[in-house]
């Protein structure tokens, strides 16, 4: 039993610290010894549990997932579906702000370099998109806004914050996100006076 304690808190850093150098380097400068380095394990702990850089890869992503998942069912609200969706979306950038597995998940899974597909930004998009359906369903979305657009536009705008943000965490404070809300929000809408307020809060500036 405690084999197995020590086990699963060895993988859990490894996976914390990849996510840590994955967020910072991408995919294809990350290494493996600077991963074990930074999870204080040595390299061949590392490989029992990950036998290669992209089997370690797939384990962030799917941590990602799952914690991204379980944001955005935390952070819809129970008011209306636009407000809702500017919720989630404020979620999402909180998220990347604050978790590296998070922000390294997204980064791995639009990383040209690798292989493997997109699951993590093509779950967001499908999420995001569910989110203006049901807005537009219950009347909230402007009627010269499509569906497709206020999607793509939703799903590239905190996709590329993520992006932004692993050159330089700036691009995620409160300072540089709140006018995306702010210019968004309104012409969602199906009237100017309908616009939810922006999802974001000042007591995030002090933590990016």
């Amino acid at each position: 039993m405690v084999k197995q304690v020590r086990a699963a808190r060895t993988r859990e850093a490894l996976i914390r610290a990849a996510a840590e150098v994955f967020a910072e380097d991408g995919y294809a400068l990350a290494s493996l010894p600077s991963i074990s380095k930074r999870a204080g394990v040595s390299t061949g702990a590392l490989h029992f549990h990950f036998m290669s850089k992209d089997v370690l890869a797939g384990a962030v992503e799917r941590e990602a997932a799952t914690a991204a998942a379980r944001l955005a069912e935390r952070s819809r609200s129970a008011g209306p579906p636009l407000q809702s969706l500017l919720d989630v979306c404020s979620g999402l950038l909180h998220a990347l702000a604050d978790d590296p597995v998070v922000r390294a998940g997204f980064r791995l899974s639009a990383d040209p370099s690798r292989k493997a597909g997109a699951e993590l930004l093509d779950w967001w998009h499908d999420r995001v998109r569910t989110l203006v359906v049901e807005a537009r369903r219950a009347g909230e979305l402007g009627e010269a806004v499509s569906e497709d657009a206020a999607t793509t536009v939703l799903v590239s705008s905190t996709v590329g914050f993520g992006v932004l943000g692993a050159v330089d965490r700036a691009w995620l404070s409160v300072d540089r996100v709140a006018p995306l809300w702010s210019f968004l929000a309104p012409h969602l809408a199906a009237s100017p006076h309908e616009a939810p307020a922006p999802a974001v809060t000042g007591e995030r500036r002090s933590r990016v």
